[in-house]
């Protein structure tokens, strides 16, 4: 199928019509657009940046989703990627180790998550998408709210780089995140269910010693979640709702000894870290 030509209005706004637009080229819009043009469908995804760069995402590829990737024929390509895999989830508390999960024993193709940042399974989707004549993925464009008429909504506004483009679809989708223009441009309502917690993301340089290091770490009031990269640790350190102001206040030294308290392994690669602007 051929993509559906661009006009422009006399206003100089662009238009542009397609079957399906989707606001939002994260994991859930990626896939949808793929599983659509795949489908035959004409397909218009919508990504507000211009590249999928973006550390301390959700980069965990689970034993679900890999069956999918194998019932799409996707699995053989998809794990020449670089990626490392979790088997068991292990955690150190008060310097004790217990297994909190283990994922051998699944009655799945792929019995591990697969850990790989979020970049790498974007790009991959958006390349193979980019394969049927059907699918149209537009960078750099942020969908700013929805056309209406007649009785129901016809399509989505977008920004382009200080253009402006309408788009016109017989299905529009929703999947820019939690904070979603299209969402509350239609005034859906949003059920908030209440986290008691709130994150620190940060890199620390990972040594080759450090290799099978438990993922949960408990110690001293504090929780410290540790991923690995392969050549750092992507870390996550677990804070009560509200006090990061607080903890920011108490400087580097005083997070690099909580980070030592709960992970007493990493206290030395947490000297690394320069200032607090480091910590995201």
């Amino acid at each position: 199928m051929n993509e559906s030509p661009i006009a422009t209005d006399s206003s100089s706004t662009t238009c542009l019509k397609t079957g399906c637009c989707i606001a939002g080229g994260g994991p859930a819009g990626l896939m949808l657009g793929y599983l659509l043009a795949r489908a035959g469908v004409e397909v218009t995804v919508l990504e507000k940046h211009a590249d999928f760069l973006r550390d301390f995402r959700g980069d965990t590829i689970h034993p679900s989703t890999l069956d999918v990737m194998h019932e799409l024929g996707l699995l053989d390509e998809f794990l020449k990627l670089p990626h490392t895999r979790l088997y068991q989830a292990t955690a150190r508390v008060e310097g004790r180790e217990f297994t909190l999960a283990d994922f051998s024993g699944l009655p799945v193709r792929c019995p591990y998550i697969a850990m790989m940042p979020q970049w790498d399974f974007l790009n991959f989707l958006a390349e193979r998408a980019a394969q049927f004549p059907n699918f149209r993925l537009l960078m750099s464009t942020e969908a700013t709210g929805l056309l209406v008429g007649g009785e129901g909504i016809i399509g989505a506004r977008a920004r382009n780089e200080g253009e402006t483009l309408d788009i016109y679809a017989n299905l529009t989708i929703s999947a820019d995140g939690r904070n979603s223009v299209l969402r509350n441009a239609a005034g859906l309502s949003v059920r908030t269910f209440g986290a008691p917690m709130d994150v620190f993301w940060l890199r620390l340089p990972r040594r080759e010693q450090d290799a099978g290091a438990p993922l949960f770490n408990i110690g001293g009031g504090c929780m410290f979640i540790t991923i690995d990269r392969g050549d750092y640790w992507q870390c996550a350190y677990v804070i009560p709702k509200g006090k990061e102001d607080e903890i920011r206040g108490q400087g580097l030294e005083a997070f690099r000894r909580r980070i030592a308290a709960a992970a007493p392994q990493l206290a030395e690669a947490a000297q690394t870290l320069r200032s607090l602007d480091d910590v995201k």
